[in-house]
């Protein structure tokens, strides 16, 4: 991205595009609200936006996995994750499948990256997967051309802290 401003702010491209915001936020709503996990999204969500180029969503979703709590090595290591070794042999197999349902054009899905995918994803895990690939796709292709402004934190983000039932009873 330049330092110049944005071509468009994504304010902009809610008022003049509204109705395809809100599909494509449904569609993320409907993904994150799946039972594909959390942190697996936000690792794809990143390496797709790596891919594409696209500064907006690769700060958000680091934005994101840091308040999750995902260790640095992972999000430090993700644009080499097949030569880091910290991630699982299904984080492996998403990021794999992220890689090539991103660049379609560049070939075709073979069989046999098909199957390698799913000795990892059930069916049903593997609809979510690609549909959260879908999406965060979608964002990228808007975001970059529009060159939205990254999100960068003005302080260091912490990890979310979750109470317990016996903390939160202490608080009240």
């Amino acid at each position: 991205m330049s330092s110049e401003k944005p071509r468009i702010t994504y304010q902009e491209f809610q008022k003049h595009a509204a109705a395809a915001n809100a599909a494509i936020l449904a569609l993320s709503q409907a993904v994150a609200a799946s039972s594909l996990d959390a942190e697996l999204q936000q690792l794809i969500k990143i390496r797709a936006s790596q891919i594409n180029g696209c500064a907006f969503c690769t700060q958000l979703h680091l934005n994101e996995a840091r308040h999750m709590g995902i260790s640095a090595p992972k999000l430090d290591l993700l644009v080499v994750w097949r030569e880091a070794g910290v991630f699982s042999h299904r984080e492996q197999a998403a990021l794999a499948w992220t890689e090539l349902l991103t660049r379609l054009s560049e070939h075709h899905i073979s069989n046999e990256d098909y199957e390698a995918v799913s000795a990892h994803f059930a069916p049903a895990e593997l609809a979510w997967l690609s549909a959260a690939i879908a999406g965060i796709n979608t964002w990228n292709r808007i975001a970059a051309p529009f060159q939205f402004a990254p999100p960068i934190p003005r302080h260091p983000i912490q990890p979310a802290v979750h109470e317990t039932a016996s903390e939160a009873a202490h608080v009240s």
